[in-house]
């Protein structure tokens, strides 16, 4: 398929949509899962919100021709999608928080790009520009500026948290050759169903399910916000994903983390040190250069799945 302007330009939106979703769904979050208590229980409960959600959408708009349809291959690659993305990963990021940091472990989660992007080059045959590098390194860099980081300790907990993000890597790989004859939304409501029917064999196994029955309304109103955000950031994220190189949307997802401290220090601590402001101008200075490398690649090379063969 060859990417032309539109449909780069419209990718782009849609990534940095999910990632404006994905950086205010993280400060709320924060929120929620505190008060909803155990947080696999609310990740399972706040993700089969969005699978139904998806699976009434399927019905609303007349899908099911299409999904009986697949083939075998295509369910294959639905099914390991769920599995490697939408269950396994949740499960071992949120066990490993609990015996780590969670500074460390957004460290960690915030290397996701750099793993896209390590097998998106050799499985994809994606390339990077010059100008890509240097957006990419500047949005890496701009990570580097928290206070408080005393190292990593290696332990259990970052094991984990590591292996969920190697995993959220690799569904983005098996996502892209997915998307090339599946819709996005038929891609997103089988992660969202699959991993969330594993996450609830999980929750049962650990004898939680009753906790669905002691919600207060608040704490349905804080899973029902969070399951609205997480909707729209699957949707506009396998969108974009379909029409974009995976190193692109994987980079442009980065910057949510500029919108989870903007939130922070909007309703929380109310005032932005320097490292904030300087790690803010640098997401901000990368992003820019990693859509100007976009934007060059489809001028020179439209034809080319922003692949040149001469760096920008």
């Amino acid at each position: 398929m060859a990417i032309n302007h539109t449909l780069i330009k419209s990718a782009t939106l849609l990534a940095l949509l999910a990632a404006v979703i994905s950086g205010t769904n993280n400060f709320v979050t924060k929120i929620a899962v505190t008060a909803v208590g155990d947080p696999i229980f609310f990740t399972t409960l706040k993700n089969a919100i969005v699978a139904l959600g998806l699976i009434g959408v399927i019905i609303a708009w007349r899908k099911w021709p299409e999904i009986a349809a697949l083939s075998r291959e295509q369910w294959i690659k639905l099914f390991a999608i769920g599995v490697i993305g939408g269950a396994v990963p949740f499960a071992l990021f949120f066990t490993g928080l609990t015996k780590t940091s969670a500074l460390n472990a957004g460290l960690i989660h915030k290397t996701l790009f750099i793993w896209v992007m390590i097998f998106a080059i050799p499985i994809l045959k994606e390339r990077v520009t010059r100008l890509q590098w240097l957006g990419i390194g500047t949005i890496f860099a701009a990570n580097l500026f928290v206070g408080g980081f005393a190292g990593f300790k290696y332990n259990a907990g970052e094991l984990m948290i590591l292996g969920a993000t190697i995993l959220w890597a690799i569904e983005n790989i098996i996502a892209k050759t997915a998307l090339k004859d599946i819709p996005s939304a038929t891609v997103a409501s089988a992660r969202m169903v699959i991993g969330s029917v594993i996450l609830s064999g999980l929750v049962l196994w650990q004898g939680n399910g009753g906790l669905i029955m002691n919600l207060n309304a608040m704490q349905w109103g804080w899973t029902i916000l969070t399951s609205l955000l997480l909707g729209g950031y699957v949707l506009a994220w396998y969108t974009a994903l379909k029409y974009a190189p995976a190193t692109y949307v994987a980079a442009l997802l980065v910057p949510a983390t500029l919108v989870t401290n903007a939130l922070s220090a909007i309703f929380i601590t109310r005032t932005m040190a320097l490292p904030q402001l300087a790690s803010s101008a640098l997401f901000i200075l990368g992003t820019v250069l990693v859509i100007a490398a976009a934007a060059y690649a489809t001028r020179t090379a439209p034809s080319n799945e922003l692949r040149p063969k001469t760096s920008a």
